[in-house]
C-alpha cells in the first residue's frame, strides 16, 4: 500500500494489487476474484456469511471485532467526505483537491488498521506503515484557512449552507472513527499517527466547514440556550 503523501494513482494501483486481502475487501467484502471460466469480477465472496472477516495479515476475526468497527467507521468517514465534496465542487471551493487527497490517505489509514501489529510480518508492516507527514499537511491547511476566518466567540451549530453542513456531518463521523481507532492504537495494534491524523482531520473539517459558509455568504447558526 502506498504511504501517505503518495499520489492518487500510486494509491489506487496498490489497492488493486492487494484487493483480495486489503482494506477494501476487509470493510466491504469486495473482491477482484472471478469464478472459474468467468471474466466478470464478482462483487461478493460469501466468505463473510458466517460473521467473520479477514485482516490483511490473514486472521479471521468476528465482524464486530474492534478492527472491523474501526474500518467501518473510516469507510463511513470517506463516504461522508465524498458527499460533502460534491457540494463543494458545485460551489467551486479551492479545498476540493485537499478532500480528494484526504480520501486517498484514509485508504492508507484503513490499510494500517487492517494490519494488526501483533500478527503482522515485516512485509505487512512495510506495506501499510503510516507516518506523521499527512498530519503536518493538515495542520498547514488548517492554519491557512483559519487566517481568513473571523474568530470564534460563541458555539456554532452545524449550519452555513449545504457545503458547510455536509462538512460538519463528516466532522462528526470523523470523531466517531477516532473513538473506534483509539483502543486499537492504545493496545499497540496500529500506528499512533493514525489516531493523530483522525484527530487533526476533525479540526480540518470544522475549519473548512466555516470557510465554506464564509465564502458562500451564509450565516453560521449560533448556539443560544432555549428559553
Amino acid at each position: 500500500m502506498a504511504l501517505p503523501g503518495a499520489d492518487t494513482i500510486s494509491s489506487v494501483l496498490c489497492i488493486r494489487r492487494h484487493c483480495v486481502k486489503t482494506f477494501v475487501s476487509s470493510i466491504t467484502s469486495y473482491t477482484c476474484a472471478s469464478e472459474p471460466g468467468s471474466r466478470t469480477p464478482k462483487i461478493y465472496t460469501k466468505t463473510g456469511d458466517k460473521g467473520f472477516s479477514s485482516t490483511f495479515t490473514g486472521e479471521r476475526r468476528p465482524k464486530e471485532d474492534p478492527v472491523f468497527e474501526a474500518l467501518g467507521a473510516t469507510d463511513e468517514l470517506s463516504s461522508a467526505i465524498g458527499l460533502a465534496r460534491e457540494f463543494c465542487i458545485e460551489q467551486g471551493h479551492p479545498f476540493v483537491e485537499e478532500l480528494d487527497k484526504i480520501q486517498c490517505v484514509l485508504q492508507d489509514v484503513g490499510s494500517n488498521i487492517a494490519t494488526p501489529l501483533s500478527s503482522a510480518r515485516e512485509s505487512h508492516i512495510k506495506k501499510t506503515k503510516f507516518t506523521g507527514q499527512p498530519v503536518s499537511e493538515l495542520e498547514s491547511w488548517i492554519d491557512r484557512y483559519t487566517e481568513e476566518l473571523p474568530p470564534l466567540t460563541s458555539f456554532i451549530l452545524p449550519s452555513g449552507g449545504k457545503s458547510s453542513a455536509a462538512l460538519h456531518v463528516a466532522r462528526a463521523v470523523c470523531r466517531r472513527a477516532e473513538r473506534r481507532v483509539a483502543s486499537i492504537v492504545r493496545t499497540g495494534e496500529a500506528d499512533t499517527d493514525v489516531a493523530r491524523f483522525l484527530n487533526r482531520l476533525s479540526d480540518y473539517l470544522f475549519t473548512v466547514a466555516r470557510y465554506a459558509a464564509l465564502k458562500e455568504g451564509h450565516q453560521e447558526k449560533i448556539y443560544r440556550r432555549p428559553q
